[in-house]
């Protein structure tokens, strides 16, 4: 008899997606710890975003924002916030990204929600209220940019080991809160170590 375990035997048959891309986004995608050389381009960026951004949200409200940090003076600025930890693959992956909310996102609303115009003001007239739903959400969209990344075929390394104010203050603005920061590229000579374990399906699911 199969079991919740048998996740093996269970996923190629149960999923429609096909085994090789679900290795590509799952199964076989790491974190890396180095990348190569190779440049990440706006155009693989745009691919990208144009795939992930109807990833499902609450009243299809968009506020992750994507700062690219792309020239050496920026890096240099971004590496000091970096947790020790961090800062040498953050200083040599080809392509960094800062992931940040905007808390003003509701200000989109009329035009992302056809037919109900009324939902920038009837649910997001607070501020409190505006910042609980950017997080949720902007850690959703996080989420889909992050899974969209190795869809182009490449590694994504999400960090949140740095100085959130310092981050904020050195490239944001008091309306956008930092979520993560990612390093993207390929992945270069001993990327990683062995896969650690994650819980298995029994261990974490409840039916009512």
């Amino acid at each position: 008899m199969t079991t919740l375990n048998d996740t093996e035997k269970v996923a190629p048959m149960s999923l429609v997606l096909d085994p090789e891309a679900q290795d590509l986004l799952f199964r076989e995608a790491r974190t890396p710890r180095t990348f190569t050389d190779e440049p990440v381009t706006d155009e693989q960026i745009q691919a990208v975003y144009d795939l992930v951004k109807y990833g499902p949200t609450a009243f299809n409200q968009s506020p992750l924002r994507i700062t690219l940090v792309r020239s050496a003076e920026a890096r240099e600025r971004l590496v000091k916030h970096m947790a020790p930890v961090n800062q040498a693959k953050t200083a040599t992956a080809p392509l960094v990204a800062i992931l940040s909310t905007d808390n003003e996102f509701h200000e989109e609303l009329p035009r992302l929600v056809p037919g109900f115009p009324e939902a920038k003001d009837l649910f997001f007239a607070e501020r409190p209220v505006r910042e609980r739903s950017a997080q949720l959400n902007g850690v959703l969209q996080a989420a889909y940019f992050i899974i969209g990344i190795r869809a182009a075929g490449l590694a994504a390394g999400p960090m949140n080991g740095f100085d959130y104010p310092g981050v904020q203050a050195e490239f944001l603005d008091d309306d956008h809160t930092p979520l993560v920061v990612v390093n993207i590229g390929r992945p270069g000579p001993d990327a990683w170590d062995e896969r650690a374990p994650r819980l298995d399906l029994d261990e974490i699911l409840t039916t009512v």
